[in-house]
């Protein structure tokens, strides 16, 4: 029922006159987070419900990534991470389902490669995540899209890829304990802030994700960014990826204007 309200209103042009109302608000709040952080849910189940192949709703996905990047940078949004694939998703969802995913990222790594749209709009791009896991044409394709973007620093995209928190925090801690013994550090040293720079967002100005956007309606935080969203905004939207337009970007945004941030206190 709301997804067919959704498409009424689209049609009538309703959500068009109230995409110009809602971004004139949030634009002249002027509160834009400085890094957005996305858990991109709901592409199997919006290809289910579409009657569609599974890989239609990952391509579908996909195109809105390069949406939503257009949205933010305009926006004013200077760091955007995205998680693309979990350490959970490589080794628990099926072989087929798995190679699919990679196939469009090989084909969104070559289109980039060769359009340089990030290029283009200056964004540093870091993958973050266990590489190891994932086939070396992958790796050799992310690699050389950091090197062409290395020298950057007005924009910043992180993709999660065969991501896990967990796992973060853990190869954090056991290399801060490699250094110890190595005596290269010293156990009274360690702190919060030794402890981020071994952390695999340690190259980013602000690691912090200031918001956190899920779709599906999902009401969890899956494995991701565990110690850098301690104190981030979380909203979630009842929105399938595939659909995610830019009226509900603008719905997060204001959301997020509209809370009054404590970090804690």
């Amino acid at each position: 029922m709301a997804k067919a309200a959704r498409k009424l209103a689209s049609a009538l042009g309703v959500y068009r006159l109230y995409e110009k109302v809602l971004e004139s608000e949030v634009l002249s709040d002027g509160r834009i987070p400085s890094h957005v952080a996305v858990i991109l849910d709901g592409n199997r189940r919006w290809a289910r419900e579409e009657g569609v192949p599974i890989e239609a709703g990952y391509k579908e996905g996909a195109r809105r990534v390069e949406d939503f990047l257009e949205w933010c940078y305009d926006a004013g949004v200077k760091t955007v991470t995205l998680y693309a694939l979990s350490t959970e998703n490589v080794l628990r969802r099926s072989p087929e389902e798995i190679q699919i995913l990679l196939s469009i990222l090989r084909e969104y790594l070559r289109r980039e490669l060769q359009e340089r749209e990030l290029v283009k709009r200056k964004v540093k791009v870091k993958a973050i995540g266990f590489l190891e896991l994932l086939p070396a044409d992958i790796v050799a394709g992310v690699k050389e899209l950091e090197r062409r973007t290395e020298g950057y620093s007005d924009r910043f995209l992180n993709i999660a890829l065969a991501y896990g928190g967990r796992a973060e925090i853990v190869d954090a801690a056991r290399r801060i304990a490699g250094d110890v013994l190595a005596g290269a550090l010293r156990i009274e040293d360690i702190d919060e802030k030794i402890f981020e720079k071994y952390l695999q967002t340690s190259h980013l100005p602000n690691p912090y994700p200031d918001l956190v956007i899920r779709t599906s309606g999902e009401l969890r935080i899956s494995n991701f960014l565990l110690w850098q969203i301690a104190y981030s905004e979380l909203v979630f939207l009842d929105v399938y990826w595939p659909e995610f337009r830019k009226i509900d970007f603008l719905r997060a945004l204001r959301t997020y204007q509209r809370r009054s941030r404590r970090f804690g206190a």
